[in-house]
């Protein structure tokens, strides 16, 4: 359903391997929890790039170990991520139909709608911006 491809300036992406219906789960992975008092650590690593916030207080982090750890950001994402703690994973969803060979993207900050600055320039919307640094999860994502 999904494949690993070049997105450009941004690096590397996921994109559609085939068409992909509004609703469709594209992806449910496993995670990496790491306690709050390692994310000190995670932190000074290329790793702090790449966590969502996890767990009660979004005060520990998870490594998403599926191929969707390399979506983008978008402020108008096709795909949203959902958190499963009891699973320890998360899940990847649709928002929309997605045309096949289309860039799989994802709202860093967790609610597809959200319009707040993530951690890094982007030109989304024409206008550059700059942001505070965030995490993935209900927070942000790192830049993939």
């Amino acid at each position: 359903m999904i494949c690993i491809g070049e997105s450009g300036s941004r690096g590397r992406g996921i994109f559609a391997a085939r068409r992909i219906e509004c609703g469709a789960l594209i992806d449910s992975a496993p995670v990496v929890v790491v306690p709050r008092e390692q994310l000190v650590h995670l932190d000074n690593t290329i790793l702090g790039d790449y966590y969502f916030t996890w767990g009660e207080g979004k005060k520990e982090a998870a490594i998403l170990l599926g191929c969707c750890s390399l979506c983008n950001h978008s402020y108008e994402p096709n795909a949203r991520f959902v958190l499963v703690p009891a699973q320890r994973t998360i899940e990847f969803i649709a928002l929309r139909d997605i045309a096949a060979n289309e860039e799989i993207t994802i709202n860093y900050n967790g609610d597809p709608s959200c319009q707040t600055p993530v951690w890094f320039p982007t030109t989304e919307g024409g206008a550059l911006m700059n942001s505070a640094r965030a995490h993935l999860g209900l927070s942000s994502l790192k830049t993939l």
